[in-house]
């Protein structure tokens, strides 16, 4: 399943926001929680080592997606506590604190 990435830029923080390509466009609702996997996340398709090495690049992380927790989680930036399920979606971001 290929990866959708986008990264922003706003002063010193980089933003990487990444999701499973096929969840694009689509809504995820569960008790109070509530995900849209929309234009946020929509950029480029990647390869796992290319979202890697920008992962390494970024002060902030969002992501969406089994495949793309999976490659989160094999880079080192996600841990299996720190996922969200959204009606059976994993979710899970990370800051980096200086």
């Amino acid at each position: 399943m290929p990866i959708r990435m986008k990264v922003y830029h706003q002063g010193k923080e980089t933003l990487v926001a990444a999701a499973d390509a096929d969840l694009i466009g689509k809504t995820f609702r569960e008790g109070k929680f509530k995900i849209e996997v929309g234009k946020f996340y929509e950029g480029d398709v990647v390869t796992e080592e290319r979202f890697a090495s920008e992962l390494r690049l970024a002060t902030i992380g969002n992501f969406v997606g089994k495949e793309t927790i999976d490659a989160a989680k094999e880079a080192g930036f996600v841990a299996d506590d720190g996922i969200l399920w959204i009606n059976g979606v994993p979710h899970a971001q990370f800051v980096l604190m200086i």
